[in-house]
């Protein structure tokens, strides 16, 4: 039931200053930051990262995207960690996020009108999809000595 889950703050949710605002949200539903790193991604690791997306149209502007800045990538651990960050991200196209979450709060974008536009779906963060992309996902970004283990106040209460 303890999961770990690959979170990206995107080019977008970096250079509008929203990484302490995201972290806090995660931190605060009790998920544990268990390695941490910001990176200038280049095209050969995105399209790396994206590789099950390869055959699909907007490709070319997922890795596009997420080279163009910065991001901030993030391991999140927790109980039912896959689940719970995607419910905290909301749904992928900011348009359809319901208020509250990540998406919902910051991004207004639907998909439809990014890649129409041809903006690479900026809609602020990327998450693990499953436990499966999670665990491929969190192998590709970090090492396991860039993951760390230390107990919150919050396993006191949620494990």
């Amino acid at each position: 039931m303890i999961e770990k889950s690959l979170v990206i703050i995107k080019p977008d949710g970096v250079e509008r200053g929203l990484i302490g605002e995201i972290l806090r949200r995660f931190e605060n539903a009790g998920l544990k930051i268990i390695g941490m790193k910001m990176v200038w991604v280049d095209r050969k690791f995105a399209e790396e990262h994206y590789k099950a997306h390869r055959k699909k149209p907007f490709f070319r502007e997922l890795v596009e995207f997420i080279t163009e800045g910065p991001v901030v990538a993030f391991v999140a651990e927790g109980v039912h960690a896959v689940g719970n960050v995607r419910r905290l991200v909301g749904s992928t196209s900011p348009h359809e996020a319901s208020p509250g979450t990540i998406r919902g709060d910051f991004a207004h974008m639907s998909m439809a009108y990014a890649s129409k536009k041809g903006l690479g779906g900026k809609n602020l963060i990327h998450a693990s999809g499953n436990k499966a992309e999670a665990d491929a996902e969190v192998k590709l970004w970090f090492r396991k000595e860039e993951m760390h283990s230390y107990s919150t106040v919050h396993e006191k209460h949620v494990f």
